[in-house]
C-alpha cells in the first residue's frame, strides 16, 4: 500500500482560498486553458490551405484525428499523474510538451510530419485541459464553482473568437506555420504565471503507472479510428482489414477494462462507474463529443468552399456560435451557484445541440449567411449549457482523492467521442462527396479525371479560380459538397439524440460547500456517490 500523500501548509486546509487567491490561481490556469482552446480553433481555418500546400487531401482528417487520439489516450494518464505527483508540476510538464510539439508542427515539411507532431501536441493538450479543471476542483468547492465558471467560458469564447481570426490572418497574410508558432509566447507566459501563483499541496508518494493499461487503451482506440478513417477509402467497408480493425478495437478495450480491475494503480478506476451520476455524465460526454467535434471540424471548410469566404471571414462567421456558448455558460454557472441546482442544464443543452444539428442539415450551396448564423447560435447555446456543468457534476460526486482521475474522465470520454466523430463523420463526408460528384459530373469528365476534379473540394483557392474559368463546373462542385455536409449532420442527429436520453437520468446531488469534508463525510464509502455536504434549501429535487 502506498504511503499517504504529504502536503505542505496551504490555505485550503485552513478553510479555503480567498477570492483574491482564487483569481490569482485562475490567471495561470486560464492561460494554460487558452493555449489548448486556441489550438483547437486556430487550426480549423487553416486546414484547407495546409492541404493545398502539401497536396495530400486524403490525409486531411488525420491532422484533426491525430490530435484528438493522442489527447484522448493521454488524458487519464495526466489525471492519474496529477493525483499522485502533484498537479502543479504535472501541469507545467504538459505546457512544455505542448510548446515543443507546437514548434515542431510549425517546422513540418510534409503531412506525415505534421500528423506525427500533432499527435505529440495532443498529448500535451490532453494534460492542459484535464488538469486545469482538476486544479479548480482542488481550489473551489462545488457550490461556489459556478460563480467562476463564467471565467472559463470566457476563455473558450475568447479563444474561439481569436483563434479563427488569428488563423485567418496568418493564412491570408503570412503563413499557416504561424498558427503553431503563436503558441510559444503564450505558453511561456503560462509557465511563468503558474510558477508564481500556483500554491498547491505537494505529494510525495511511491506509485506505479499502469503502462499496460495505457497501451491497451491507445491500441484499442487507434484500431477503431483506423477502421472509420480507412473504410470506404483505402479499403472497402466489407474488407477483412476494416472488419478486423472493428473487431480488434473493442477486444483491446475489453482487455483494458480487465487490466484496470487488476492494476494496483488503475488509470481509470472501474469502481467509479458504480456511481450512476459518474456513468451517466461520462456517457453524455462521449455521445455529445461525437456530434460536437464532428460538426465543428467541418463548418469553417463549408464557409470557405461553398461561400468562398477567406479564412479570416470564416472565423468571424462563427462568432454567433461562440456568443451562444459564452452567454449560456456564464448564465448557467451563476444560476447553479445561486441555487445549487444543475440537473436540467445537461438535458436542455443536449436538446439545443440536437436542434442545432437538425437545422444544420438544411445547409445548402446558397444558404444565406444570416440563416447560417442563426443555426450555429442555437448549436453554441446548447454547448454552453452543459459542457462545463458535466465536469462540476462529476467532481461533486467523487471523493477528493480521486478528483484528478474523475475530472480527466469527462475530458477523456468527450475527446474519445470527438476523435471517433471527426474520423467517422469525415469518412461520411468524403464518401458523399465522391458519390455526389460521380452522380452529377458529366460522364466524360468523370472518366477523364473525376478524382482530379474532387481535389477542388479541399482547395478553396483552386475552387475560387474555377469559379472564374468554369462557373458551371464550380456550381456542380459546391452543390455536391453542400449535399455531402447535409448528410454529415444528418448522421450526427441520432447520435446526439442518445445524449438527450442519457441526460434524462442525471440526478441532483447536493453540492459541497467545502473541499475539506468533516470526518464523518470523509469516512463514508466512495461507492455511495453522495459524499456531498448538506446545504441550504435548493440543493435537491
Amino acid at each position: 500500500m502506498s504511503a499517504p500523500a504529504t502536503t505542505t501548509s496551504n490555505p485550503a486546509e485552513a478553510g479555503g482560498f480567498t477570492h483574491r487567491q482564487i483569481l490569482a490561481i485562475m490567471s495561470g490556469l486560464m492561460l494554460g486553458l487558452f493555449l489548448a482552446a486556441l489550438d483547437q480553433t486556430i487550426v480549423a481555418t487553416a486546414l484547407p490551405t495546409i492541404v493545398g500546400d502539401f497536396h495530400r487531401s486524403d490525409l486531411l482528417p488525420w491532422v484533426i484525428t491525430a490530435y484528438l487520439l493522442a489527447s484522448t489516450a493521454s488524458t487519464p494518464l495526466w489525471g492519474k499523474a496529477g493525483d499522485l505527483y502533484g498537479r502543479k508540476r504535472v501541469f507545467q510538464l504538459a505546457i512544455v510538451v505542448f510548446l515543443v510539439a507546437s514548434a515542431l508542427c510549425g517546422a513540418s515539411r510534409n503531412m506525415y510530419e505534421l500528423i506525427a507532431f500533432r499527435g505529440l501536441q495532443g498529448i500535451g493538450g490532453g494534460g492542459l485541459i484535464s488538469l486545469v479543471f482538476a486544479i479548480i476542483g482542488d481550489v473551489i468547492p462545488p457550490r461556489e464553482r459556478g460563480r467562476y465558471q463564467g471565467y472559463f467560458g470566457a476563455v473558450f469564447g475568447i479563444a474561439s473568437v481569436v483563434g479563427p481570426l488569428a488563423g485567418g490572418f496568418f493564412v491570408d497574410s503570412l503563413s499557416w506555420r504561424y498558427i503553431f508558432y503563436i503558441n510559444l509566447p503564450i505558453g511561456l507566459a503560462a509557465l511563468i504565471v503558474t510558477n508564481r501563483v500556483l500554491r498547491l499541496p505537494k505529494r510525495t508518494r511511491k506509485v506505479l503507472i499502469d503502462w499496460w493499461g495505457a497501451l491497451l487503451l491507445v491500441a484499442g482506440v487507434s484500431c477503431i479510428l483506423l477502421a472509420t478513417q480507412s473504410g470506404g477509402t483505402d479499403y472497402p467497408w466489407g474488407s477483412w482489414q476494416i472488419i478486423g480493425l472493428f473487431v480488434l478495437g473493442p477486444l483491446l478495450l475489453v482487455g483494458f477494462a480487465i487490466r484496470e480491475k487488476m492494476a494496483p494503480e488503475p488509470i481509470l478506476p472501474l469502481d467509479l462507474f458504480r456511481m450512476q451520476i459518474f456513468t451517466v455524465s461520462n456517457t453524455i460526454s462521449f455521445v455529445s463529443g461525437i456530434a460536437m467535434f464532428g460538426a465543428l471540424a467541418f463548418l469553417p471548410q463549408y464557409l470557405q468552399l461553398v461561400h468562398g469566404v477567406s479564412a479570416t471571414e470564416s472565423g468571424l462567421l462563427l462568432l454567433p456560435l461562440l456568443i451562444g456558448l459564452l452567454v449560456m455558460s456564464i448564465s448557467s454557472g451563476r444560476y447553479i451557484s445561486a441555487t445549487g441546482r444543475y440537473r436540467w442544464f445537461p438535458l436542455a443543452g443536449t436538446i439545443l445541440v440536437t436542434t442545432g444539428l437538425i437545422l444544420l442539415t438544411h445547409l445548402g450551396a446558397h444558404t444565406s449567411l444570416a440563416v447560417f448564423s442563426l443555426y450555429v447560435l442555437v448549436f453554441g447555446a446548447g454547448l454552453g449549457l452543459f459542457m462545463q456543468v458535466l465536469t462540476l457534476i462529476v467532481q461533486n460526486a467523487v471523493p477528493m482523492k480521486q478528483m484528478g482521475v474523475a475530472t480527466s474522465s469527462v475530458t477523456f470520454f468527450r475527446s474519445m467521442g470527438g476523435a471517433i466523430g471527426a474520423s467517422a463523420l469525415g469518412a461520411v463526408l468524403t464518401a458523399q462527396i465522391s458519390y455526389q460528384l460521380e452522380r452529377t459530373l458529366p460522364p466524360k469528365l468523370v472518366a477523364g479525371g473525376g478524382n482530379k476534379v474532387a481535389q477542388f473540394v479541399l482547395s478553396p483557392q483552386a475552387l475560387d479560380a474555377l469559379k472564374q474559368t468554369h462557373p458551371a463546373l464550380h456550381e456542380i462542385i459546391i452543390q455536391a459538397y453542400s449535399h455531402a455536409i447535409d448528410r454529415l449532420f444528418l448522421v450526427a442527429v441520432p447520435v446526439s439524440i442518445l445524449s438527450v436520453i442519457a441526460a434524462l437520468f442525471i440526478k441532483q446531488v447536493k453540492l459541497r460547500v467545502s473541499n475539506v469534508p468533516p470526518p464523518a463525510a470523509a469516512a463514508a464509502p466512495a461507492s455511495a456517490g453522495t459524499d456531498a455536504v448538506p446545504l441550504a434549501p435548493g440543493g435537491t429535487n
